[in-house]
């Protein structure tokens, strides 16, 4: 009788308390991540003071992420998981605890910010690193599209879900500590539901390696990824394309919609479009990702290079509808590549080093994000914003180009099963 980790994906069990476990947390997080912001707000009404609460729980992600995924390796992704789990329930408890005692204070939203922060860096190399050892290596790309999926649908209907919470303070000016400290119990809950949902997971048992000190464990993994020259063109040009990518879609599209479209709503409307699109292209990945990981180096290059045609399009729109399309389309593509991606550094790293590949690979974004975020804002006191979008788009187009002439990526196609 094949074993949980043999079985078709649909049927199988490990993949059905992954995905459960994992919607749930993620629709929990949704909770925190528009309650801290607003205790914050509620306490000082400074918009530096959220400035800081943000980038103490982002930083330590960036700093810390390469150990978490060395850690992952060394002691399992399931037990880090675990681990990260149980510290961000921990956290969230007190904090929901020491709200309804009305001891909320700065110190303690920054704390709880910062500590958050530090158990995400050990969880998110670990939830990437897991699934190769728990489903069919054959259904990867549908596994990463489904989860993946989820996890945009979270995105999409959490803060909705998050906002019924915050908001049931009947008409009141500021949002109260009780409708805080529940979103932060809530988010708690899920922790703990998802926690108990991955202990029902079982793993293909991997070979045993040697262990080293931690340093060394996590110069190994650099190591891996510099000899790999596939994988290091990869990585190098997704740093690119970051930082090219980034900075307008945070920074420059919330002043495209105050300039040219009037108002939230419209800003509204285009991240809805972009995510939408997102979850539809991670849907269909998830159905059809053969042809594209035959073809993935080329694919890569092609999406980015109609990403940048788009992005340049949408520096030129005058109506809302028109960066819905066009960032609908954006959405779609990114979504659909976002999977391959996935699928193919986890198909073609070993699963003892995964979990240190796959932290640097989401080191790249998290540590350019904010770079980016700088430079657009730095570049729109000297462009326009319509200026921005065509230099950035053009800029994307010119490294998908480049990448295509002068590297080996277009002639990557899918990983061997490791």
């Amino acid at each position: 009788m094949p074993s949980a980790i043999d079985t078709p994906l649909l049927r199988n069990s490990n993949f059905r308390w992954l995905l459960g476990g994992g919607l749930v947390s993620m629709l929990g997080d949704q909770f925190s991540m528009l309650a801290l912001p607003w205790l914050v707000l509620s306490l000082t009404g400074d918009s530096l003071s959220l400035g800081i609460a943000v980038a103490l729980m982002g930083a330590p992600r960036a700093v810390l992420i390469l150990l978490g995924g060395t850690v992952a390796d060394r002691y399992s992704p399931r037990r880090v998981m675990l681990l990260s789990k149980y510290a961000n329930a921990a956290i969230l408890l007190v904090l929901t605890g020491l709200l309804m005692l009305d001891q909320a204070s700065l110190a303690l939203a920054y704390a709880a910010a910062l500590a958050l922060g530090i158990a995400s860096a050990f969880g998110i190399p670990a939830g990437t690193a897991i699934l190769p050892q728990a489903v069919p290596l054959q259904s990867l790309q549908k596994a990463n599209g489904l989860q993946m999926g989820a996890r945009q649908l979270s995105l999409l209907a959490g803060p909705l879900l998050a906002a019924l919470v915050l908001g049931a303070h009947d008409g009141a000016q500021q949002t109260p500590m009780a409708a805080l400290a529940a979103a932060f119990a809530i988010d708690a809950l899920t922790f703990l539901f998802s926690a108990w949902t991955l202990r029902q997971v079982s793993l293909r048992p991997l070979a045993v390696t040697a262990v080293q000190g931690m340093w060394r464990d996590t110069a190994a993994g650099l190591a891996m990824v510099w000899r790999d020259m596939p994988l290091r063109s990869c990585y190098a040009y997704w740093a690119v394309v970051a930082f090219f990518v980034m900075g307008p879609l945070q920074v420059a599209l919330p002043v495209l919609a105050s300039e040219r479209l009037h108002g939230a709503a419209a800003l509204g409307l285009l991240m809805g479009a972009h995510g939408g699109g997102t979850l539809a292209g991670m849907l269909a990945s998830s159905l059809g990702g053969a042809w594209l990981r035959r073809r993935f180096g080329a694919s890569l290059l092609l999406v980015d290079a109609v990403v940048g045609c788009l992005l340049m399009a949408l520096g030129q729109i005058s109506t809302a509808w028109q960066g819905a399309a066009l960032l609908a389309v954006t959405g779609m593509l990114s979504g659909y590549l976002q999977v391959a991606i996935f699928t193919w550094i986890q198909r073609r790293v070993a699963p003892a080093m995964l979990g240190r590949a796959m932290a640097l690979f989401m080191g790249i974004f998290l540590g350019l994000a904010p770079l980016s975020a700088a430079a657009t804002g730095a570049l729109l006191r000297q462009l326009s914003v319509g200026e921005l979008f065509c230099g950035g788009g053009a800029l994307l187009l010119a490294a998908a180009v480049a990448a295509a002439l002068f590297t080996a990526i277009p002639r990557i196609a899918g990983a061997e099963t490791l």
